[in-house]
């Protein structure tokens, strides 16, 4: 199995560089180009996508709704696949900046969503959706793929959070990596790999996921307190914050590329997208994952 954790699309807060952690700013017309280029290059380049979440803010829902249409026209000529199924929750939620809500960016945010919130959060998701499919060793020893799409603040915890409890020899391997950076639509691949039933591996000396998503590695030694599942998965992670599939993509002139999306308005693809009527789709050539 391979779990990708996505990052949404541009938003009209991003572009007005305001804090929109729970605020449910829409995507902007250069966004919803974004996840339509990742719903094809997933579909074009991943196993089949069997399992898919977000968070219940539009803007994550949507660029999951994108991967989704994708998956559609990749399995139209499969007859018994059953439809994919988005599953919204509201813990995939972007960090509350609470009375920031709004705010220019470097506004004052004392009241903010704690870390130790957020963790809490994590580890809910990763106790009741996650593991549970890791630990499926059926499922998890397929060809197939996991979508996870969230925001930028709580995917830096949530992913450290994973690897801290499937792959800490991961974690300390990309020790470096500066976590808080996330691109839109950028996305992180690990694949899963069953292992015989056992204690997962304890975390790699000085490897925490308990800090702040900053480059290098925190000073605490607490792990996560869950009981190990029966059966474990193992992980390892193959990219980090990926946008190849944004190569070449440029934004709209004229500030329509920066502003909402209208759904009654065409996108340029449109206008050149064959029709499905006359034609099968036909996933772009690559080079496999």
């Amino acid at each position: 199995m391979r779990i990708f954790f996505i990052r949404h699309g541009e938003t009209v807060a991003n572009v007005a560089g305001v804090y929109a952690g729970v605020s449910d700013s829409p995507l902007t017309a250069h966004g919803v180009l974004q996840a339509k280029r990742l719903g094809a290059h997933l579909a074009a380049r991943a196993p089949t996508v069997v399992r898919i979440f977000s968070s219940d803010l539009q803007r994550a829902a949507n660029t999951a709704q994108a991967v989704i249409d994708a998956q559609a026209l990749k399995s139209s000529g499969i007859l018994d696949r059953e439809p994919l199924r988005l599953v919204k929750l509201p813990d995939l939620r972007e960090r509350d900046f609470r009375s920031a809500e709004g705010k220019r960016h470097g506004t004052p945010h004392p009241d903010a969503e704690t870390y130790a919130e957020m963790h809490r959060r994590a580890e809910r998701f990763i106790e009741t959706r996650l593991a549970p499919i890791l630990c499926d060793e059926k499922l998890a020893s397929k060809d197939v793929s996991m979508v996870v799409v969230a925001h930028g603040q709580f995917l830096s915890f949530l992913v450290r959070d994973v690897l801290a409890r499937f792959a800490p020899k991961e974690l300390a391997r990309l020790a470096d990596h500066n976590w808080s950076l996330w691109g839109n639509t950028g996305y992180m691949e690990a694949v899963v790999k069953v292992t015989a039933p056992s204690q997962p591996a304890a975390p790699a000396e000085g490897v925490s996921s308990s800090s702040p998503p900053t480059n290098g590695t925190s000073t605490s030694t607490s792990t996560s307190t869950n009981p190990p599942h029966k059966g474990w998965a193992v992980m390892s992670v193959v990219k980090v914050n990926a946008q190849d599939h944004l190569e070449g993509l440029k934004r709209t002139r004229g500030g329509i590329g920066s502003a909402q999306f209208d759904s009654k308005q065409k996108t340029l693809d449109s206008f050149v997208r064959p029709n499905p009527k006359k034609r099968m789709f036909e996933a772009p050539p690559g080079d496999g994952l």
